[in-house]
Order: C-alpha cells, then structure tokens, then sequence
C-alpha cells in the first residue's frame, strides 16, 4: 500500500520549525550599564548614592536613608539576567530587583504572614517592590535567595541551609548572577549553582534595579559594586 505525505503537514511542521530557530538566533546580550555613564537609569525609594568608578557601578549607603534602588528605565518580562557583584563590607547585605515596579502613589498590600493570619503591608509612592534576588554573605547563606521586597516583604524562596546552594556565595570576591524568568517560572544561580528554582505570577514584566540597603543611623560608607549587568529578552 502506497502512503501519502500531506504536504499542508510537512510544510506548515517546516515553517514552525524555521519560525522557533529564527526566534532563538534574534536572542542577543543587551548591555544594561555602558561602563561609563548611569544613562537608563534612576534612583527611587530613598537617598543612597550611586556613581560609576573603574568600569563599575558603586552603591554607597547613607545614614537614615531607606532602601534605595538604582532602577532600569525599560520594563523586561522574560529574560536571562546576569550580572557581577562585590560586597566591600560584610554588613552591608544588598539585592537586585527584577519585574519589579514602582508605586505611583500609597499601596497597600494584603498577604498571610508566618502565621497563615492576613495582614497589611504599606508602602509609600515612588517605593520599589517586587522580586529581589539576594545578595548577603557566606555565613548568611541566604545569597541566590528570593525576597519579595515590599509586597510579600519576606523571602518565600531561599536555599536550604548547609546546602551547597547556601554556600555559593564567596565573600570578598566578585560574585556572578543569573536569573532566568520565563512565564511563571523563575530560577536563579549564584557561581553557576542553582538557588532557586519556584513559580510565581504575581508579576510578569517589570524594571530592574540595583540596591543600598537602610542602614539606620549608621554612618559607615558601606559600598556595594556591580559589573557585567546584561540581559537577554526571551520575548518574540
């Protein structure tokens, strides 16, 4: 018995095909920090500075400042995110936001605690919440982990102690990061180990920003650096 190929088959399969291999090689690096100039970016939240020195963005924190976040001016929604880190002062923790927002005007957030018991979250306007990848030191172990900042205001995703996860961050060295968001999938690697691996759809677009944490009235210089910050837009 002789068989037929549906040519509408074959050719709409080599279409599909050709359109996902054409959709993978248009993927391309964009960088997010030009080496020289803070151009594409503001800061919101609070009073920490940010200054370009040596090819790195340097966050300095300030005293009563609150958290202050250097944040992108474009919006991504999936993405591969990398960039390099050094902490100079092991207590000065920090964080890198990813679709994340900022409040237009006062928010108020509603969420179960610990406890499983609702309760409220303010947030002024020009406030930054969202997603944040952590960045704290060895003996935190909670570096990779992911903080809900402002919103949830805890870290619902975090590598498990005594992990090898928890031990991926390296003190006084710079550090590389990845967070890859694709849909409601979110994953996130310090030093090429895996720390995250959740899914998430309370946001599925947003800004990316660098952190200062608040250090109260302390008024130590403590600096945060970053390099290498790069994204690539998985969206067709």
């Amino acid at each position: 018995m002789k068989r037929y190929l549906n040519r509408s088959i074959f050719f709409s399969t080599l279409f599909l095909v050709s359109s996902f291999s054409s959709w993978g090689q248009d993927k391309e690096w964009i960088s997010l920090f030009d080496g020289k100039t803070l151009n594409g970016w503001s800061v919101h939240s609070g009073f920490a500075k940010y200054r370009v020195e040596d090819g790195t963005i340097v966050g300095t924190a300030v005293k009563e400042s609150p958290n202050t976040f250097l944040c992108t001016d474009r919006e991504f929604g999936d993405f591969i995110l990398e960039f390099e880190v050094l902490l100079t002062n092991p207590k000065l923790n920090s964080g890198v936001q990813f679709r994340s927002m900022i409040a237009d005007e006062e928010l108020i957030f509603w969420f179960r605690n610990g406890d499983g018991i609702p309760q409220p979250n303010t947030i002024p306007a020009d406030r930054v919440y969202g997603y944040q990848v952590e960045i704290a030191t060895e003996t935190n172990g909670s570096s990779g982990g992911v903080y809900d900042e402002a919103r949830r205001a805890f870290m619902p995703w975090r590598p498990e102690a005594g992990s090898e996860a928890s031990k991926a961050f390296k003190d006084n060295q710079w550090n590389k990061y990845r967070v890859e968001c694709k849909g409601n999938s979110i994953k996130t690697m310090v030093n090429g180990i895996v720390c995250a691996d959740f899914r998430d759809s309370l946001n599925d677009r947003g800004i990316i920003c660098l952190q200062v944490h608040d250090v109260g009235d302390d008024s130590t210089p403590y600096e945060v650096r970053w390099r290498n910050i790069r994204i690539m837009p998985l969206n067709k």
